[in-house]
């Protein structure tokens, strides 16, 4: 978790925005732009980055369907309860089932927290091009299984707040469409 401002005031408002797509899809990146913003702004912000959550919040957890379900439902607790607080929390998860989706955001709207889907929609050719972690690598050469989109489901939203194309456009741009979302609803 990296806290990047703080928006003192009782006008501050929280929400949570939940980039979801396949690895090396770009969710980190636009959601750091988008945090630098945000944080530019005097917003309270927290970046809640899937590989940080999972090296601390949920070391230990494999990647079983239930596993994955276990660290999408802490994501999705720590979140909320930020968000409910006043802070903007901004979270780049894989998020590779639905239904682990859908927990979270029925526990935005049962405590009246704004939650913003979006699928960062980058083809697998393009992820497997970016290749950031060298997961397709090692999948490709035999040395990795259970790769979320290769072989392993990735159950896309089907009503995200916004679908993001990062095949046809620049970090900035996708992290411009999110804000705008933001804005759209009052939430900066």
């Amino acid at each position: 978790m990296t806290t990047t401002a703080r928006k003192a005031g009782p006008r501050a408002q929280g929400a949570t925005v939940w980039l979801t797509g396949l690895p090396s899809a770009g969710k980190t990146t636009i959601a750091r732009r988008l945090g630098d913003r945000l944080k530019a702004e005097g917003h309270r912000v927290e970046v809640l980055d899937g590989d940080e959550i999972r090296r601390f919040l949920s070391a230990g957890l494999g990647f079983s369907r239930e596993d994955r379900n276990t660290n999408v439902q802490r994501i999705g607790l720590v979140s909320e309860v930020l968000a409910r607080n006043g802070v903007l929390s901004v979270v780049p998860v894989i998020a590779p089932y639905a239904d682990s989706r859908e927990a979270v955001r029925k526990r935005h709207e049962a405590s009246g927290t704004p939650y913003i889907e979006v699928h960062v929609a980058t083809p697998v050719d393009v992820c497997s091009e970016r290749d950031v972690k060298g997961l397709y690598a090692r999948q490709a050469a035999g040395q990795l299984s259970g790769l979320t989109g290769v072989d392993d489901p990735y159950e896309p939203p089907e009503a995200p707040s916004l679908v993001l194309p990062t095949q046809l456009q620049t970090p900035r741009e996708s992290a411009a469409a999110v804000y705008a979302v933001l804005a759209e609803r009052g939430l900066v």
